[in-house]
């Protein structure tokens, strides 16, 4: 049972763990013992999440999403099992927190008539400046 937030809480068949010996420091430790996790979170078929969620979350995961709709996270930074299950799981947190706040939606404004008036004066100003460079006629 992993809980997110005060209405949202993934149940145990949701997420899957598995252990594999980890890569960097630990020496003869890194040989003999799974430190690395590898946290599995089946999102699609998740009933906690609304579809919207689970857009913005799938947009969010990039290539951590896999065909079947679930989220693989790999943890092997510390040398502790505990600590890497630990982390695992706090990114996939923080990656669902993230995912459940709507983005704001853009609401287009309109140049000012300052602005307008401004950016008009300059274009006649360029114009009358290019016209003049155009050939001299010799006076006769």
């Amino acid at each position: 049972m992993l809980r997110i937030n005060d209405e949202i809480t993934l149940a145990d068949w949701e997420l899957t763990e598995s252990f594999s010996r980890s890569s960097g420091p630990g020496g003869q430790n890194v040989n003999k013992v799974e430190t690395a996790v590898e946290l599995r979170f089946e999102a699609e078929r998740s009933p906690s999440l609304s579809g919207p969620v689970k857009t913005r979350l799938k947009r969010l995961a990039g290539r951590r999403w896999t065909l079947e709709g679930a989220i693989v996270i790999r943890a092997e930074e510390t040398r502790s099992q505990i600590r890497n299950r630990e982390l695992a799981r706090e990114r996939l947190v923080e990656m669902i927190l993230k995912a459940l706040v709507a983005p704001k939606r853009r609401i287009p404004t309109k140049p000012t008539y300052g602005s307008q008036k401004r950016r008009l004066a300059t274009k006649t100003v360029r114009g009358a400046v290019k016209s003049l460079r155009g050939k001299v006629e010799p006076d006769e």
